[in-house]
């Protein structure tokens, strides 16, 4: 089949991975300007210095044997490594969290700046709708975005999938990145210190440049929500102020930004992934499985099986 996956986040590229072994022809469309979705780093030029922050997903862990066998594989590859100053079976990617998203989306047709809002039913298949969409008629499409993203594309064509991501609530997190002038005298991960639900010093993961001290600092959800609409250069301000008073006297500042995260983390859901033959509609995604980026990748893993079954 010529496949359609919006989305080039990890369920989404481990979908449209499984789908090209098995000898479909598959198109990844994705609205930003690379691959990750959440599992994104941040890279910055500023006054002649690189800066990267890890400003999604922070760690990853591999508990199921079909993810501990792809994690194998990154391992071999060089592209993750562990993290063990986080806590035990925690992994990173190398040298940014992004790689192993990066290395799936180098295997496959990915098109980004492709904004999807709609899809028309065209002789037994699809077309998409949306900014740089394609004029091609796609087999099935896959939708492996956020729940609250995917529930409009899904609305008219498959109602009932409409209304199991309509049910999932998502949680929000503000992030601010921040590199320093010289080193925070702190440990290199703080959790649960008052707005901050976890902050990390990004230079001290494994792979990173250990000269630049560069922070990720990460909103608790409450607070997050609170905040949701403000600028971002205040909350940036704001997050930088409860780190001062978690760890005390702060380096001279030389970069921040901060970045919304309005669908971050999402409840667990043990759909799995949804498959409709007739329609030849599919979703996946971590909002259908469970918040972790290892369910993410079983989501997408499932729904390949579907579609080949």
């Amino acid at each position: 089949m010529h496949v359609a996956v919006i989305g080039a986040g990890m369920a989404g590229l481990t979908c449209a991975s499984r789908l090209v072994e098995a000898g479909h022809n598959v198109a990844v469309f994705d609205k930003g300007r690379g691959p990750g979705g959440r599992m994104a780093t941040r890279r910055v030029e500023h006054d002649g210095a690189t800066f990267r922050f890890d400003h999604g997903a922070q760690y990853f862990t591999a508990r199921e044997m079909a993810f501990q066998t792809q994690v194998r594989a990154w391992d071999a590859d060089g592209i993750v490594a562990p993290w063990p100053a986080t806590k035990d079976g925690a992994w990173v990617g190398t040298p940014g969290m992004n790689a192993p998203i990066r290395a799936m989306a180098e295997a496959l047709e990915v098109r980004f700046s492709t904004r999807i809002a709609g899809l028309v039913p065209d002789r037994g298949g699809w077309r998409l709708e949306g900014e740089g969409a394609p004029d091609d008629r796609f087999d099935a499409v896959v939708i492996a975005v956020p729940a609250e993203q995917a529930a409009p594309l899904l609305a008219v064509h498959a109602p009932d999938f409409a209304e199991d991501a309509r049910d999932v609530k998502s949680e929000p997190c503000w992030t601010a990145m921040v590199a320093f002038e010289s080193r925070v005298d702190a440990p290199d991960t703080l959790a649960d210190e008052g707005a901050i639900g976890w902050a990390a010093r990004n230079s001290a993961k494994p792979g990173r440049d250990a000269d630049r001290e560069c922070w990720v600092i990460q909103a608790n959800p409450r607070w997050s929500r609170a905040q949701l609409e403000r600028e971002a250069e205040n909350v940036g301000e704001e997050l930088l102020a409860h780190f001062a008073r978690a760890v005390g006297d702060l380096p001279p500042v030389l970069f921040s930004s901060a970045h919304r995260w309005r669908y971050a983390k999402c409840e667990k859901n043990d759909a799995g992934a949804l498959w409709d033959a007739g329609l030849r509609i599919g979703v996946c995604g971590d909002w259908l499985s469970g918040p972790r980026v290892e369910n993410a990748f079983l989501s997408g893993l499932a729904l390949a099986r579907r579609i080949a079954d």
